[in-house]
């Protein structure tokens, strides 16, 4: 997965001067209300509930806000329903898009990612048309650290991890979706810190000029910058020179 690492890096850093005008805040609150609504509201016994709010902790989330979160997915605070809805869709030179939303309001989302995709010249597909480019993954990352790469590969490897790549500063570890929670709790219990999420990871990757991927990953920003979405996925494959030079511009 060329560039995932260090792009979903650069968007975490570009999350935290969201979080200053309250925009992360709401994703993050939403996804933990999802979270205790499906799984009820102890992070002990509900792992996709600690996987946000481990998260929203991250993000410096105030506790307050967690826990009216999770009141309002527990139904203990009554507010507007919010639902999951997945879109696909392509950019301009055919790069799968899978973008997933939470709303009180699908026709404001849709008519959202809609005019988003027209605006940079992609559109929206029908049900199905991209989702089968991707598998749903446990997805860890791990800083690179004294240790180097080699050792914590096969420390992962005995945790339990799938599929692992490599380089010089990051360590990404794939597992099953079930598998998930046992691995980050065995890396956890050899003391490493890592960041671990439930994915969506493309099968095979499309690799574009730098100018049109340029283009794709300001239109996924812009797509990850409207309210009811939460995340973005694709298949572009993005060379790290690229994301430098998207980030120095930025």
């Amino acid at each position: 997965m060329s560039g995932h690492s260090k792009w979903n890096n650069i968007k975490r850093r570009k999350e935290a001067q969201d979080a200053k005008r309250g925009k992360l805040f709401t994703k993050l609150a939403r996804e933990i209300t999802v979270a205790a609504r499906e799984g009820g509201d102890d992070p002990e016994f509900n792992f996709n509930l600690r996987l946000a709010v481990d998260r929203a902790k991250e993000a410096n989330m105030p506790k307050d806000n967690i826990e009216r979160a999770i009141k309002r997915g527990t139904g203990e605070l009554q507010e507007g329903k919010l639902e999951e809805f997945r879109y696909e869709g392509y950019d301009p030179n055919g790069v799968a898009l899978l973008i997933q939303a939470l709303t009180d309001n699908s026709n404001r989302a849709v008519s959202d990612v809609r005019r988003t995709l027209s605006k940079h010249g992609g559109h929206l597909g029908t049900a199905g048309c991209v989702a089968w480019l991707f598998e749903p993954k446990g997805y860890i990352t791990i800083e690179v650290d004294e240790e180097g790469p080699e050792e914590l590969a096969l420390l992962a490897i005995e945790a339990g991890a799938e599929d692992i790549e490599t380089d010089s500063q990051l360590l990404e570890v794939y597992t099953k979706p079930e598998n998930l929670q046992r691995v980050k709790e065995n890396l956890e219990r050899q003391g490493f810190s890592l960041d671990a999420e439930l994915s969506m990871i493309p099968k095979t990757v499309t690799s574009l000029s730098r100018e049109e991927t340029m283009r794709t990953m300001r239109l996924i920003d812009a797509l990850e910058e409207l309210d009811d979405v939460q995340q973005v996925y694709s298949n572009l494959d993005i060379k790290d020179e690229m994301i430098d030079e998207y980030e120095a511009a930025a």
